[in-house]
Parts: C-alpha cells; structure tokens; sequence
C-alpha cells in the first residue's frame, strides 16, 4: 500500500543518514584529532578518537550485563509442544571429536529431538563418520543411506532418474526416522546444510543447527527453544559457544578467551537490541517456517558473479534479519567446540570469517530499516575500525618518531588491559587478564588477513581442512609477511631519519619510561602465562564432564 511503501522508504532514508551521519562523526574525529588533554611538546595526550573507543566498550559492556540479567530472570516452565530437528554437517571429521559430539547429543533433554547428520563426501574414506553415527545412536534406531548424487549436483554414473530416486529415499529416511545419517556426493558444507533442510521440510517446527566437533550441554535445545516461544518476533537464536580444546596451544587458549569476549559481551549487547549479526554454526535455532522461505536463495546466493562457498551461518542469520525478524542470543544455551591449535591453520580460518564478514556486511546494510538504530551503529563502526587501524600504524611507522610508535603500542595493550579487566568483572574469572594478549595477534595477524580476504573475496573453499587429514596451506603466510615488511620498512626508516638529529632532551625520559613499561607489561604477563596456563597447553585435555558446562 502507498502508505507503508511511504514509511519503508522514510526508514530508508532514515537509516542511511545515521550510518552516513556515524561514519562522517567517526571520520572527523579522527582526522581532526581534538585533544582533551595533553603534556608539553604533545609527549602524552588524550583525544576525542580515544574517548569515542573508550565509551563504546563500556556501552557495549553496559548492554551485555543487562541482557545477562533478563535471560537471569526468564524462569517460564518449558511445555515442550514443538518439535526441533538437530542437523549436524561431518567433513572429514576427527574421530575422537565426532564421537563426543554425537555422546553429548544423546544426552540432550529435549523430548523426541530428531537428528540428521549429513556428511560432505561417499567415498570409502568417509565410511567411518557412519559408522560412528551408527555405533552410537544405535542401528536399530537409525536409517543410513550413501547417495551418490546430491541435490545439485549428479554422480558419476548417476541419471536425472536414479538421482531424483535418491533424493526421494534420503527425504523418506530424514523424515521417518529418528536418527538418520546421510552421505552424499561432495558439494560443500553449504551443500550438507541443504540437504538436512530440504529433506526435513515442514515436518518440524524448529531447526537447530551443529557441527560435528561440537560438545552440546544437556539444557542447549531447549532453552534456545525457550527464547523462541517467548517471542514470536524473534525468528533465530545462537548460544554460547566455548572452546573445546583451549590447553592445546597457546592460539587455542587466546582463541578461548576471545569467544568469551564475542559472544558474552558482543552478541549479547547485540541479543539486547534483537539484532545479532551471526547465529554461530555450532549452537543455533531457527524457526522451520522461515527457513522454508528462503532456503533456495541461501543456497543459491552470489556475490560478483560467484557462488558464496562459506559464510553460512552469517547468510542465514541475514536472511531471517532481511524478513524483519529479531535474532537473540542466551548464554543459557552452551556448547564447547574445536579451535585450530596451529598459527596457519588459525590464520586461514580467520581469512575465511573475514571473507564472510565484508561481503554480509554489505548484504546486511540492507536491512538496516527494519531493526534498532543498533544494528547500523555498530556495523559502521566495527566494519571501519580495521581501516581507520591501518591508517594509524602506517602513518605512525613512516610519519611519526620512535616515541609516537612506542606510545601507539602502549595504547593498543592499555586498551587490551581495559577490555581484559571488564571481562574479568563479567565473568568472574582471573584467565580473562590474558585477553589483553590478543590485541597483539589482532595487530599482528588478523589485520592483515581481514585486509587480504577483503582483496580475494570471491576466491572459494572451506578455508580449514577437515580434521582428520590436515592439510598444510601456506596462503595465509602471505598478507602477514608483507604486513610485517612494510611495517619493517617503516620503522628503519624511522630509526634512520631519527639517527640523524639528536634525540629533544623532553622526549628521551618518555621513551625510557615506555620502554621500561612496556617491557615489564610483556614479563609479566608471559611470566603468569607460564605460570597459569602453560602447563596444561601442549597436553590433549580429556573431555570435562557436560555438567561442567552449566556452571
């Protein structure tokens, strides 16, 4: 109607002027560089650019604790009249981790849960993963079926006919029994996702999404499925996802803590609006009807003329954001899943979340209208910070003096310490302190990598190997080694220009102080890493119990 065609494109109008008007504010800010405070010849100061980071953490953190507590209060007795389907997607999958996921399955609480593993690959290689299924779910509970085709794609020697064929038993098997594990011809993990929701198409209400090195909590369905019916306007919901192998290494340990911080702080002050951005694939919930509405343009989705290969979850969750619908996140609802424990094998999945992340940002400016200014404010202002970060350390490392470099380190570890130090009063829990060490893997690592992915955006593929045959992929090593020598670069020349004017008397006490400080910073925290966390990292850590997880 003309009217609501009037208000749709005034919320439009309206929303694309905040981003704009947030964009420009952030912009000027930071070029102009206004100074609230600052010393003699400029040796310390404190700006306006600074001041904005500063409050938005504790915005942010303000509105994490808040929707903690209502998800608290939210004791409303479960009636458990929906029916829920959990999907899991197997490629490739570590036997030892599959076997726990499909363990903590079993002891989800939540009546007549049905369960389709779908697994990316029919070959004799993969034969184990349903083996595994069937070892434990139980033959006599389950159907098994190896199709050689999938839905879009025939097999080698497969017909129009005998695929249709076989689609038509693997819809028979989903939909009539209550285990049911799938292999099929390689397609992609999208691919598998498919097929779980196709087969199962309308004969449930929810659909609850796994991946097959994922260890569930007992409570995780049904209390995502608490957050749904509460609220007919909220269409998907993601949990709390930990990770499972965090002694492995030392990546794995500051991945855990990073978790923590993204989905008890971040997600949750997104959960608070009704917009988060990422419904992780490891622990999600959607309702079945709204999936059926757009589950041909998931699949199909393009960007630049190619197929979207990764990127999922994110997809998902902008879609059901696109039909104006809220997404929620419980922290009541947890799981533990599997992190890379090695630099490379890290690297390359966080160029391929990057990947995912510049082209959804796009697709979800979209909708910006539909939800809270929230949404706008802070895709603007997480989807612009690596770049205005990109421009500070070139200019500091090829226009600043050694003092300006040293001070722009201590101010990226002095707000890791306020990050760290905030989520230790949230959580409760001393491990957070070593939050403040990722900033240094986000400098040195992951902000060339999400400046590569943006560069190689449509290239396709998984991004991380299956797990049980990792596979050495030195791509990842590229964005960083270039980082690292244009960062080189610039601190010689630096160092050269510097060499040849003496050092201003006001300046060399700064430059001994910060370095002494900076210094003692390191020590000390390698020396409680040490101290804390080392012993356990390098050791394969038994499962905890899944009570555990409740605490």
């Amino acid at each position: 109607m003309p009217g609501e065609r009037l208000c749709t494109a005034l919320r439009i109008t309206a929303s694309t002027l905040f981003a704009l008007s947030v964009l420009v504010a952030i912009t000027c800010t930071y070029v102009k560089g206004y100074q609230f405070g600052y010393t003699e010849n400029y040796h310390l100061s404190f700006g306006l650019y600074g001041a904005f980071l500063t409050l938005h953490l504790f915005i942010q953190s303000l509105f994490a604790f808040l929707e903690h507590r209502r998800a608290r209060k939210e004791n409303r007795p479960l009636k458990f009249t929906k029916s829920v389907a959990l999907c899991i997607a197997a490629y490739q999958e570590d036997p030892d981790y599959l076997r726990k996921c499909l363990a903590s399955v079993k002891h989800i609480a939540y009546p007549n849960l049905k369960v389709v593993m779908v697994i990316d690959g029919n070959q004799e290689e993969d034969m184990y993963m349903m083996e595994i299924f069937n070892e434990l779910m139980g033959v006599e509970n389950s159907g098994s079926y190896i199709w050689q085709s999938n839905y879009h794609q025939e097999g080698p020697g497969e017909t129009e006919f005998t695929q249709s064929q076989g689609k038509s038993r693997v819809e028979q098997i989903v939909r009539q029994s209550a285990f049911s594990c799938i292999m099929q011809l390689w397609g992609g993990k999208r691919e598998v996702m498919y097929t779980a929701f196709a087969a199962l198409e309308d004969s449930v209400d929810y659909i609850q999404v796994c991946d097959s090195d994922t260890v569930l909590d007992p409570a995780c369905t049904a209390e995502m499925v608490r957050v749904l019916d509460a609220d007919p306007s909220v269409g998907a919901v993601g949990g709390d996802v930990q990770i499972l192998n965090q002694h492995d290494s030392w990546i794995s340990f500051l991945s855990s803590v990073r978790y923590w911080m993204a989905f008890n702080v971040e997600r949750a002050c997104q959960s608070y609006f009704g917009c988060v951005q990422c419904i992780s694939g490891p622990l999600g919930l959607y309702r079945n009807s709204l999936l059926r509405l757009f589950l041909h343009d998931w699949y199909s989705q393009h960007f630049l003329g190619s197929k979207c290969s990764f990127g999922d979850d994110r997809h998902l969750t902008n879609r059901v954001l696109n039909l104006g619908f809220k997404t929620k996140f419980t922290g009541r609802s947890r799981c533990l899943t599997e992190t890379p424990s090695g630099y490379l094998r890290w690297l390359n999945q966080q160029t391929r979340w990057s990947k995912s992340y510049f082209r959804e940002w796009l697709y979800s400016a979209l909708c910006f209208h539909k939800h809270h200014p929230w949404m706008t404010y802070e895709a603007v202002v997480s989807g612009f910070f690596p770049f205005f970060l990109t421009g500070t350390v070139l200019q500091l490392f090829y226009r600043g003096r050694l003092w300006n470099i040293l001070l722009f380190l201590l101010a990226v570890q002095g707000v890791g310490v306020l990050k760290a130090a905030l989520a230790c009063l949230l959580r409760g829990s001393a491990h957070m302190l070593f939050l403040s060490l990722y900033s240094l893997l986000y400098m040195s690592s992951l902000l060339p990598a999400k400046l590569f992915a943006l560069l190689t955006i449509n290239r396709p593929g998984w991004g991380t190997s299956g797990r049980r045959r990792l596979v050495l992929n030195l791509v990842g090593l590229l964005p960083v080694s270039v980082w690292f020598a244009v960062l080189a670069g610039g601190l010689a020349y630096t160092v050269y220009r510097e060499s040849q004017q003496p050092l201003p008397d006001t300046e060399r006490p700064f430059l001994i102080a910060g370095s002494a400080i900076y210094a003692c910073y390191w020590l000390l925290l390698l020396a409680l890493y040490l101290a804390i966390v080392a012993k356990p990292c390098g050791r394969k850590q038994e499962l905890p119990d899944l009570s555990l997880l409740q605490a």
